[in-house]
């Protein structure tokens, strides 16, 4: 039987074993797909040797950029992000070969682009981890400029600003905001990026990329105001199937 799998820390609110079980009994396909929570990236190569049968995995926090080093190529769209959330295995010739995708792109992609209106021309990308790099290279794709916000003030650069430098002002001149963020996800569900949210109005898009809850903090201040408003549950599920593609395409 086949295996696959997610790493990551901690894992215990993770989406991908309930949609791949449902997947694999629809389906009819013999595998199954697992947690591996792995406290330090110093345990991927155990877990290699470990399993044998493992033929996929997908990555999550806080790894999908800490992952490169360990991977032997990286291909298409995650060599310019520099974040992987999607590894496959060539073990035919050597048991320990990976390599690394971004599906995200594609999901994130995908689930953006019936969204958009002709005044969506700039982004306001809220957090710099690595699926703020994704959205980035999306936007960049799309044509769409773009700003990161950052908590770090040390992190601030041409293109980073600081949230207390978003005024009202700011947010009538960018009306597509994504959060890249963990606030607002699962148990802490009350948390959202301080924001002048009394400053979104109907021109507004409201992308989360959180998708538990349904409805986080941060969209419920966008619909409030009748902003246009996503989580991140559709780009989940078309970044799932992505990297189940590539996972019988390269995996061996």
């Amino acid at each position: 039987m086949n295996l696959y799998g997610l790493i990551g820390y901690p894992l215990e609110h993770s989406f991908s074993p309930a949609y791949f079980k449902e997947k694999f009994e629809q389906e009819n396909i013999d595998a199954e797909y697992w947690l591996f929570p792995l406290a330090s990236l110093s345990e991927f190569s155990r877990l290699l040797e470990r399993y044998p049968n493992l033929r996929g995995l997908n990555v999550t926090i806080p790894y999908k950029q800490k992952i490169l080093p360990f991977l032997s190529e990286v291909r298409g769209a995650a060599q310019s992000i520099g974040a992987v959330n999607t590894i496959a295995f060539r073990r035919e010739n050597d048991p320990k070969y990976t390599i690394g995708f971004n599906t995200d792109v594609y999901g994130f992609e995908q689930t953006l682009m019936p969204l958009l209106k002709t005044h969506h021309r700039k982004g306001l990308i809220l957090g710099t981890g690595g699926s703020s790099q994704t959205v980035a290279f999306v936007l960049r794709q799309l044509g769409i400029q773009w700003m990161m916000v950052s908590r770090n003030a040390t992190a601030q650069s041409a293109q980073t600003i600081g949230y207390a430098e978003i005024t009202r002002e700011v947010l009538q001149e960018y009306h597509l905001i994504i959060n890249t963020t963990p606030l607002g996800m699962f148990p802490r569900v009350e948390g959202k990026p301080d924001l002048p949210y009394d400053a979104i109005g109907q021109d507004h898009l409201l992308f989360d990329l959180v998708y538990n809850p349904t409805v986080t903090a941060f969209l419920r201040e966008g619909e409030k105001r009748g902003a246009a408003t996503q989580n991140g549950y559709q780009m989940l599920c078309l970044q799932a199937e992505r990297s189940w593609e590539l996972w019988n395409k390269y995996s061996r």
